[in-house]
């Protein structure tokens, strides 16, 4: 397992990360109307680009293959964390989440936020986000349900 910054050309493969985990995990927790619209399989490639270019994540590779993702911005807020669908329960989400801690530890950072799904809620408790509100984000027309999280930094770590 390889973690390394997202390199121009990893779009496509992180757009199929993002969707098998909304499709094949998430699924659980949400309607499948909620899933069409948080991940619609005909989302425009280039808003995508353009919105994975900004935000510069940490990709995860096994034997080549992008696994998951996830970034940490300069405010410490964690807009995507997302580990595909057929590689769930392999220690992936521990190593970017670890990544993630030294970012923030190199940044100086005092908290860590993140807005997060029903799905992803339980994983992130474990690593010691408390829930601050619940929310209700409406995408595409669709209500879905999402926690914003924060974890407060010890000593800017």
């Amino acid at each position: 397992m390889k973690i390394r910054r997202f390199r121009q050309g990893d779009e496509a493969a992180l757009f199929r990360v993002y969707f098998t985990a909304i499709h094949d995990v998430a699924a659980g927790d949400y309607s499948s109307e909620q899933v069409e619209a948080w991940a619609p399989p005909d989302l425009d490639m280039d808003l995508w680009a353009n919105r994975i270019q900004g935000i510069q994540p940490f990709v995860v590779e096994i034997d080549g293959e992008i696994v998951g993702y996830a970034d940490v911005q300069q405010d410490g807020y964690i807009d995507h964390f997302f580990v595909s669908g057929a590689h769930q329960r392999q220690g992936i989400g521990a190593r970017l989440m670890a990544r993630i801690h030294e970012e923030a530890e190199s940044l100086g950072l005092t908290e860590l936020t993140a807005n997060v799904s029903k799905t992803a809620e339980p994983f992130f408790s474990l690593y010691g986000f408390r829930v601050i509100a619940r929310r209700f984000p409406v995408i595409r027309g669709v209500t879905l349900q999402n926690a914003l999280m924060r974890k407060e930094l010890e000593h800017g770590a």
